[in-house]
Protein backbone atom coordinates (compact mmCIF):
# COMPACT_ATOMS: atom_id res chain seq x y z
CA UNK A 1 0.00 0.00 0.00
CA UNK A 2 1.42 3.38 -0.99
CA UNK A 3 1.89 5.90 1.82
CA UNK A 4 -0.10 9.13 1.77
CA UNK A 5 2.14 11.75 0.09
CA UNK A 6 3.71 13.97 2.74
CA UNK A 7 1.95 12.24 5.63
CA UNK A 8 5.18 11.13 7.25
CA UNK A 9 6.58 14.68 7.07
CA UNK A 10 3.49 16.15 8.76
CA UNK A 11 3.47 13.42 11.42
CA UNK A 12 7.21 13.91 12.06
CA UNK A 13 6.58 17.47 13.22
CA UNK A 14 7.48 19.15 9.94
CA UNK A 15 4.26 21.16 10.16
CA UNK A 16 1.22 21.21 7.92
CA UNK A 17 1.54 20.30 4.29
CA UNK A 18 1.67 23.22 1.85
CA UNK A 19 -1.76 24.16 0.57
CA UNK A 20 -3.70 22.60 3.46
CA UNK A 21 -4.27 25.82 5.41
CA UNK A 22 -5.92 29.10 4.51
CA UNK A 23 -6.30 32.48 6.12
CA UNK A 24 -9.85 33.81 6.17
CA UNK A 25 -12.13 36.10 8.16
CA UNK A 26 -15.31 35.20 10.01
CA UNK A 27 -17.49 37.76 11.75
CA UNK A 28 -18.16 36.14 15.13
CA UNK A 29 -20.71 37.83 17.39
CA UNK A 30 -20.10 41.14 15.62
CA UNK A 31 -16.29 40.99 15.65
CA UNK A 32 -14.15 40.20 12.61
CA UNK A 33 -11.81 37.33 13.43
CA UNK A 34 -9.04 36.36 11.03
CA UNK A 35 -7.92 32.76 11.32
CA UNK A 36 -5.38 30.53 9.59
CA UNK A 37 -6.68 26.99 9.82
CA UNK A 38 -6.53 23.61 8.19
CA UNK A 39 -9.15 23.33 5.46
CA UNK A 40 -10.81 20.46 7.34
CA UNK A 41 -11.51 22.53 10.47
CA UNK A 42 -15.22 22.87 11.16
CA UNK A 43 -16.88 26.04 12.38
CA UNK A 44 -17.54 24.23 15.67
CA UNK A 45 -13.85 23.41 16.17
CA UNK A 46 -12.82 26.92 15.11
CA UNK A 47 -15.16 28.39 17.70
CA UNK A 48 -14.24 26.04 20.53
CA UNK A 49 -10.57 25.24 19.93
CA UNK A 50 -9.27 28.39 18.25
CA UNK A 51 -11.50 31.20 19.55
CA UNK A 52 -12.36 29.95 23.05
CA UNK A 53 -16.13 30.20 22.48
CA UNK A 54 -17.37 27.03 24.15
CA UNK A 55 -21.13 27.67 24.14
CA UNK A 56 -21.77 25.51 21.08
CA UNK A 57 -21.26 21.90 22.13
CA UNK A 58 -19.89 18.90 20.28
CA UNK A 59 -22.66 16.37 20.77
CA UNK A 60 -22.82 13.83 17.97
CA UNK A 61 -20.40 15.51 15.51
CA UNK A 62 -22.71 14.27 12.73
CA UNK A 63 -25.34 17.06 12.56
CA UNK A 64 -28.01 14.95 14.21
CA UNK A 65 -28.40 16.38 17.72
CA UNK A 66 -28.31 20.17 17.32
CA UNK A 67 -26.02 20.81 20.32
CA UNK A 68 -23.69 22.77 18.03
CA UNK A 69 -26.37 25.00 16.47
CA UNK A 70 -25.28 28.57 15.73
CA UNK A 71 -26.69 31.27 13.47
CA UNK A 72 -24.91 31.81 10.15
CA UNK A 73 -26.05 35.00 8.46
CA UNK A 74 -29.18 34.81 10.63
CA UNK A 75 -30.07 31.21 9.72
CA UNK A 76 -29.58 28.31 12.09
CA UNK A 77 -26.93 25.78 11.16
CA UNK A 78 -25.16 22.79 12.65
CA UNK A 79 -21.64 24.12 13.05
CA UNK A 80 -20.13 20.62 13.17
CA UNK A 81 -21.04 20.18 9.49
CA UNK A 82 -19.64 23.46 8.16
CA UNK A 83 -16.04 23.86 7.06
CA UNK A 84 -14.82 27.13 8.55
CA UNK A 85 -12.87 28.13 5.42
CA UNK A 86 -16.09 27.89 3.37
CA UNK A 87 -17.74 30.47 5.63
CA UNK A 88 -15.36 33.29 4.60
CA UNK A 89 -17.06 36.59 5.45
CA UNK A 90 -20.08 34.93 7.12
CA UNK A 91 -21.69 36.51 10.17
CA UNK A 92 -21.83 33.83 12.85
CA UNK A 93 -23.73 34.30 16.09
CA UNK A 94 -23.19 31.94 18.99
CA UNK A 95 -25.11 31.79 22.25
CA UNK A 96 -22.43 34.07 23.72
CA UNK A 97 -23.34 36.74 21.17
CA UNK A 98 -27.10 36.81 21.77
CA UNK A 99 -27.07 38.90 24.95
CA UNK A 100 -26.77 42.68 24.81
CA UNK A 101 -24.13 43.29 27.43
CA UNK A 102 -25.61 42.18 30.75
CA UNK A 103 -29.13 42.03 29.29
CA UNK A 104 -30.04 38.52 28.20
CA UNK A 105 -31.71 37.81 24.87
CA UNK A 106 -35.46 37.27 25.48
CA UNK A 107 -35.07 33.54 24.75
CA UNK A 108 -32.19 33.21 27.20
CA UNK A 109 -34.32 34.90 29.86
CA UNK A 110 -37.34 32.72 29.03
CA UNK A 111 -35.24 29.54 29.31
CA UNK A 112 -34.16 30.63 32.79
CA UNK A 113 -37.66 31.71 33.81
CA UNK A 114 -39.25 28.44 32.59
CA UNK A 115 -36.42 26.24 33.92
CA UNK A 116 -36.03 24.93 30.36
CA UNK A 117 -32.82 23.08 31.04
CA UNK A 118 -31.44 20.39 33.26
CA UNK A 119 -27.81 19.56 32.55
CA UNK A 120 -27.54 22.53 30.17
CA UNK A 121 -25.48 20.74 27.54
CA UNK A 122 -28.02 21.20 24.75
CA UNK A 123 -29.23 24.61 25.93
CA UNK A 124 -26.97 26.85 23.78
CA UNK A 125 -27.97 24.94 20.64
CA UNK A 126 -31.64 24.95 21.68
CA UNK A 127 -31.57 28.72 22.20
CA UNK A 128 -29.74 29.47 18.93
CA UNK A 129 -32.09 27.15 17.07
CA UNK A 130 -35.11 28.84 18.66
CA UNK A 131 -33.83 32.29 17.63
CA UNK A 132 -33.39 31.07 14.06
CA UNK A 133 -36.72 29.26 14.08
CA UNK A 134 -38.61 32.37 15.21
CA UNK A 135 -36.94 34.29 12.39
CA UNK A 136 -37.92 31.63 9.86
CA UNK A 137 -41.52 31.69 11.09
CA UNK A 138 -41.61 35.50 10.96
CA UNK A 139 -40.31 35.35 7.38
CA UNK A 140 -43.19 33.04 6.45
CA UNK A 141 -41.40 29.73 6.12
CA UNK A 142 -43.93 26.95 6.78
CA UNK A 143 -43.19 23.75 8.66
CA UNK A 144 -44.54 20.26 8.14
CA UNK A 145 -47.46 20.97 10.49
CA UNK A 146 -48.30 24.44 9.12
CA UNK A 147 -51.81 24.23 7.66
CA UNK A 148 -51.63 23.85 3.88
CA UNK A 149 -54.39 26.42 3.51
CA UNK A 150 -52.14 29.12 4.98
CA UNK A 151 -50.58 30.55 1.84
CA UNK A 152 -49.37 33.88 3.18
CA UNK A 153 -47.51 34.61 6.43
CA UNK A 154 -50.39 36.72 7.76
CA UNK A 155 -52.75 33.74 7.32
CA UNK A 156 -50.68 31.42 9.48
CA UNK A 157 -51.69 30.63 13.02
CA UNK A 158 -49.46 31.85 15.86
CA UNK A 159 -46.68 29.50 16.86
CA UNK A 160 -48.31 27.02 19.20
CA UNK A 161 -46.79 24.02 20.93
CA UNK A 162 -47.27 21.66 17.98
CA UNK A 163 -45.66 24.08 15.52
CA UNK A 164 -42.74 24.79 17.89
CA UNK A 165 -42.13 21.09 18.53
CA UNK A 166 -42.00 20.41 14.79
CA UNK A 167 -39.72 23.32 14.04
CA UNK A 168 -37.37 22.42 16.92
CA UNK A 169 -37.29 18.69 16.13
CA UNK A 170 -33.65 18.82 15.02
CA UNK A 171 -32.48 19.68 18.53
CA UNK A 172 -32.31 16.86 21.04
CA UNK A 173 -32.41 17.15 24.82
CA UNK A 174 -31.06 14.08 26.55
CA UNK A 175 -32.58 15.19 29.88
CA UNK A 176 -36.09 15.51 28.45
CA UNK A 177 -36.74 19.18 29.25
CA UNK A 178 -38.90 19.50 26.12
CA UNK A 179 -42.13 20.73 27.79
CA UNK A 180 -40.27 23.60 29.46
CA UNK A 181 -38.33 24.39 26.26
CA UNK A 182 -41.58 24.64 24.29
CA UNK A 183 -43.16 26.89 26.96
CA UNK A 184 -40.11 29.17 26.99
CA UNK A 185 -40.27 29.55 23.21
CA UNK A 186 -44.04 30.12 23.36
CA UNK A 187 -43.44 32.96 25.86
CA UNK A 188 -41.22 34.75 23.38
CA UNK A 189 -43.26 33.87 20.28
CA UNK A 190 -46.41 35.56 21.60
Amino acid sequence: MDPIPGKDDADAGQGPLPGTRSTFTLHINGTARTLTLDHRTTVLDALREHLGLTGAKKGCDHGQCGACTVLVDGRRANSCLLFAVAQEGARITTVEGLADGDRLHPLQAAFLERDALQCGYCTPGQICSAVGMLGEAADGFPSHVTPRTATAPEERAPLGAEEIRERMSGNLCRCGAYPHIVRAIEDVAL
